[in-house]
């Protein structure tokens, strides 16, 4: 089967809600792939995007009212994601090899070697003094990190805690045990362990998933959660392949079998100008998607825009303006294309998006972006709302 660039396009902007939004009350509908909160803020940005009347409020409700949860998930990042699915997101993530996590939390490795440990062992370490730590206690990462490094000390060999007191290459001042206890945090949350609750001014603290929720996490079938964290990435990138679902992932391609093997049975191949695969239950809605009307203001790593494959989404003229080393710009969404690029500075109650069109916007779409930059500007706190084309 082969597939062109406009239905896959069409295909995957519907199974992001992208092409008509869905009601308020669906937030968790909205975040079935996960929605990335970094920078912090984003998420609002993006749920926006899929749905009706949100307001700076909604996100913040739906933590406390415990629908939705934050924890760092895929590639180590944080991310928004139904309760319900909160088994997908966290053992459905976790890398199954040494050699994998290592490359999940890049970085870790020279500190465990120096120490004569395993990254499992160092996560091992540090999960005995969770509790300890946070039991009764909301820490912003920091608080943490120092809290755990301490605790973690007398467990070490004398020769080990040398190492632990060192100061690391992580940051000025920052000792390796308080770095490798910020590691082993990504770890313990897809272990079900911590999460992150609501914002507390600029800090987004961390908290015992099981105090939070009033419950543990249920138990649950690791290769089951991981099948369908694989179902979810290949209904909204598809068709994929496994260096795609890897990097989106966090770790490589030869990782992923675990993942990838088990759900080989429920796979189509799609000659898509390189070989990929998606879910044979979606070639039917491939072929039906069409492309919407209408415009977005999709912020920077929304889960559109993290699909790997970015020639299918923009022009190679036209990346290096939306995907940056550092500090991403959103990106304009237009009749199903990403026509440009924005950025937003506030000052008082006034917001200003500069927006850089990579060709000429005509006046239908300025028009519609005006309401689009209002919703953004009441989400950012702002009054008013001033347009600027590049």
């Amino acid at each position: 089967m082969k597939a062109e660039r406009s239905e896959i396009i069409a295909f995957r902007l519907a199974a992001h809600h992208l092409t008509e939004r869905l009601d308020g009350g669906l937030l968790e509908a909205a975040a079935a792939c996960g929605v990335q909160n970094s920078p912090p803020g984003s998420a609002l940005l993006a749920l926006n995007a899929r749905v009706r009347s949100l307001t700076p409020q909604s996100l913040d409700t739906a933590v406390e009212d415990r629908s939705m949860l934050q924890t760092w998930a895929m590639r180590g990042a944080p991310f928004y994601f139904p309760i319900v699915d909160a088994e997908i997101f966290t053992a459905g993530a976790l890398p199954t090899t040494e050699a994998a996590l290592r490359r999940f939390i890049l970085g870790i490795g020279p500190s465990v070697d120096e120490l004569g440990i395993t990254v499992t062992d160092a996560v091992d370490l540090i999960g005995r003094h969770l509790d300890g730590a946070l039991a009764g206690r909301r820490l912003a990462i920091d608080e943490l990190g120092k809290e755990l490094a301490r605790r973690t000390a007398p467990d070490l060999t004398a020769a080990q805690r040398k190492v632990w007191a060192r100061e690391g290459p992580y940051a000025p001042g920052q000792p390796v045990g308080e770095a490798v206890a910020h590691f082993c945090l990504r770890i313990l949350m897809l272990r079900g362990s911590v999460c992150i609750a609501p914002r507390d001014g600029d800090q987004a603290p961390f908290v015992l998933t099981e105090e939070w929720l009033g419950h543990p996490l249920p138990v649950v079938d690791a290769e089951q959660a991981r099948a369908e964290l694989l179902r979810r990435h290949l209904h909204c990138y598809g068709p994929s392949t496994r260096a795609d679902f890897a990097g989106w992932l966090g770790v490589r391609a030869g990782d992923v079998g675990p993942w990838w093997e088990p759900l080989e049975g429920e796979l189509a191949e799609v000659d898509t100008g390189r070989r990929t695969w998606m879910l044979a239950a979606d070639l039917d809605a491939l072929r039906a998607a069409a492309m919407p009307e209408g415009v977005r203001l999709l912020p920077p790593r929304d889960p559109y825009t993290q699909a790997r494959d970015r020639g299918i989404l923009v022009d190679p003229a036209h990346q290096r303006e939306v995907w940056k080393t550092v500090g991403d710009p959103g990106t304009l969404l237009a009749d199903g294309e990403i026509v440009g690029v924005w950025r937003p500075r506030k000052k008082g109650r006034a917001l200003t998006l500069s927006v850089t069109p990579f060709g000429t916007l005509t006046d239908r779409i300025l028009r519609l972006l005006q309401p689009e930059a209002e919703q953004v500007a009441l989400l950012r706190g702002a009054s008013t709302v001033e347009i600027v084309v590049a």
